[in-house]
């Protein structure tokens, strides 16, 4: 892929983002919005279940399946219109939590830890000094997003669904990237001697590789 192509890819992701935080905030700020607010919150949901279903190793079946649970939600739709707010939190809390967990359950006995797999893909072999440097990252990493889980479920549950959805829809991506920029800066205060890549080739690579 060139590089125009890929920074075209980039450019429309951030946008399409951008689009989908500005229109689920919006359903969560405005009354009368319980419609557009459902398909915005089923979307993600919809298109990785349709994906997974269209990827499978038994393709008809799978779709099959994914077109009977798109009729339950049919079936349910009036009762999902009016909870649309929880579909929302459940997939930006529950979101969290699942990236929480692949990165803590890497950190098991006779695994290698998530940001040492992301190092050896950019750096090759690592260093002892590097190995444990980065096996502490992914800890701060699992941390991070079990913080970001528990102050998702605490605002939703205690302010205002306006409030949750600023934090959910707007804060979520800049601390997600002040998170890169901060790890950036403690390599490379700790790891002086250490030759350092450009900040966005952590980013490249957890977008490029599958998931462990």
């Amino acid at each position: 892929m060139s590089a125009a192509a890929g920074s075209g890819r980039w450019i429309a992701l951030v946008a399409l983002g951008v689009a989908y935080a500005c229109l689920a905030h919006y359903t969560n700020s405005r009354n009368g919005t319980e419609t557009l607010g459902t398909v915005l919150a089923l979307a993600p949901i919809v298109l990785v279940l349709l994906s997974m279903a269209w990827q499978a190793r038994h393709r008809i079946a799978a779709l099959l399946v994914f077109c009977i649970g798109c009729a339950a939600l049919y079936a349910g739709w009036s009762m999902l219109s009016q909870h649309f707010a929880r579909i929302y939190w459940l997939e930006h809390a529950g979101s969290q939590l699942m990236l929480c967990l692949g990165f803590a359950r890497t950190l098991g006995s006779g695994r290698e830890p998530m940001c040492s797999y992301f190092a050896r893909m950019i750096e090759g072999p690592l260093t002892p000094q590097l190995a444990r440097y980065t096996r502490q990252v992914t800890g701060a990493w699992a941390v991070f997003f079990a913080l970001m889980a528990l102050a998702s479920t605490l605002l939703f549950l205690t302010v205002a669904q306006s409030t949750w959805s600023v934090f959910a829809n707007f804060f979520t991506a800049p601390l997600i990237v002040l998170m890169f920029v901060l790890e950036y800066g403690a390599r490379k205060c700790l790891l002086p001697n250490m030759q350092h890549g450009h900040i966005l080739d952590a980013m490249k690579v957890v977008w490029k590789v599958p998931s462990r």
